[in-house]
């Protein structure tokens, strides 16, 4: 159970969150919400270089006399992405559905009778101490329980768009690690979509596009931020109550 001096204690740091974000809040008012500068993901302080299980390397062979380079995927110049820093167009394109409904039902009656008719010969004796007392009948428990639940979950995802992201890093079996983010600001809203993963050289289509599909350790967000998304939210006070209180 949480203690007062607890509760208090979370009271006053929600205080003070409150009141640095409406502070900063009414200096904006009137003003949209600014957009994040463009800023290299690997110089983030929680960038994590990717780190997968690569296959055993294989020795580079120069064939003599061949005007065909090892690794090229054509004899002209390439212009899709092949290593740090280069764009690659991500056609995102995401669809999802789920229809679930279940239900439970159960029921549990029990009933137990006990009578001691002979016991020692002092059968009698229980009539004495208590009055009226049926020895066929002496002890009688019953029970019922019920319980019924039910749930349904109904839910439609449907997000299609292109966004262009950097290749940040390549992995020692050439495949190529991605993130890019995009911001569109209508109005007082800004919405932005996140994706990052890992794809394929192989997977990259003649006018440098990716399918969202083709990229490993997928990670695409699609949200926003500013006046519709914040009266969207509860306040900071019920967020914590949601999570304090044990009922």
């Amino acid at each position: 159970m949480t203690s007062p001096r607890s509760l208090l204690l979370l009271a006053s740091v929600s205080f003070v969150l409150t009141g640095c974000n409406t502070a900063d809040r009414l200096a904006n008012v009137g003003k949209a919400p600014a957009l994040s500068s463009i800023e290299d993901p690997t110089a983030s302080t929680d960038y994590r270089p990717v780190r997968m299980p690569m296959p055993d390397p294989v020795a580079v062979s120069h064939a003599p006399n061949s005007l065909w380079q090892q690794g090229s995927r054509s004899f002209f110049k390439d212009q899709r992405a092949r290593q740090v820093g280069d764009l690659v167009t991500v056609k995102v394109n995401f669809k999802d559905s789920a229809d679930i409904a279940n239900e439970t039902k159960r029921a549990r009656s029990n009933a137990e009778t006990m009578g001691v008719p002979n016991l020692f010969g002092l059968e009698g004796k229980t009539q004495t101490i208590i009055q009226g007392a049926d020895q066929n009948k002496l002890v009688g428990t019953n029970s019922t329980s019920a319980s019924d639940g039910s749930g349904s979950v109904k839910r439609a995802e449907t997000l299609a768009t292109n966004v262009a992201a950097v290749v940040t890093q390549i992995l020692p079996n050439g495949n190529m690690v991605i993130e890019g983010k995009q911001e569109v600001r209508v109005n007082f809203e800004i919405r932005e979509l996140i994706v990052a993963g890992i794809i394929r050289p192989e997977d990259i289509e003649a006018d440098n596009t990716v399918e969202s599909m083709k990229i490993a350790e997928a990670r695409i967000a699609y949200g926003g931020r500013g006046q519709i998304s914040d009266v969207q939210q509860p306040r900071y006070g019920q967020q914590v109550m949601d999570i304090v209180l044990p009922f």
